[in-house]
């Protein structure tokens, strides 16, 4: 079996004093660094994925301009390429990390797997090419892009396991809800 490590989206804007700010987001940042530095020589690759949204226009309808958002189909501005705010945490220690996908771009992007590497090779495309047959899934945050990333690797027929001390949600209901979602479409949740 070969086993990758997916970090999503461990970017400023996703913890605390960002704009879409995930309470527990530096600490989660600052653990898996502490798990890839124990971990990271048990994994044949490891990916982190960040948000890298479009400075002008609203995202394909993902960003909020004309009215309030309503934090289900439209967010405030945040994680736009080039920024502080879409940069990684700086307790999330990269060094070990051996493929970087950019998500978003333009439109509307939960996902991992929606995202690619900076010549355009999709997260997919990755796993595949290295045979990859498991992933365990950390990061930011549980009740969205872990979640779809997490769904989409399940899609994908992959061994999935989200590792929850190493994730942080938005509201303690849905991210309960993200990780029962999760068992019930096969994949482990420790």
């Amino acid at each position: 079996m070969t086993r990758a490590l997916l970090v999503v989206d461990v970017q400023n804007d996703f913890t605390e004093g960002g704009a879409l700010a995930v309470a527990g987001g530096a600490e989660v940042a600052r653990k898996i660094s502490a798990y890839l530095a124990r971990h990271g020589d048990e994994y044949d690759l490891v990916v982190s994925s960040r948000d890298w949204h479009d400075s002008v226009g609203d995202n394909g309808g993902h960003f909020a301009t004309d009215a309030a958002p309503d934090f289900v189909t439209t967010w405030p501005v945040h994680c736009v390429a080039g920024t502080v705010g879409a940069e990684y945490h700086p307790d999330y220690a990269t060094g070990s990390v051996d493929v970087h996908v950019y998500k978003g771009q333009g439109k509307p992007s939960y996902s991992a797997f929606e995202g690619v590497t900076e010549d355009g090779t999709s997260l997919a495309e990755i796993l595949s090419a290295n045979e990859v047959t498991a992933v365990d899934v950390v990061g930011l945050a549980t009740d969205y892009c872990v979640l779809a990333s997490a769904k989409d690797a399940v899609a994908e027929t992959l061994n999935v396991c989200v590792l929850t001390d190493l994730v942080a949600g938005v509201a303690p209901e849905s991210s309960a809800a993200a990780l029962d979602e999760l068992r019930a479409s096969g994949a482990s949740v420790v």
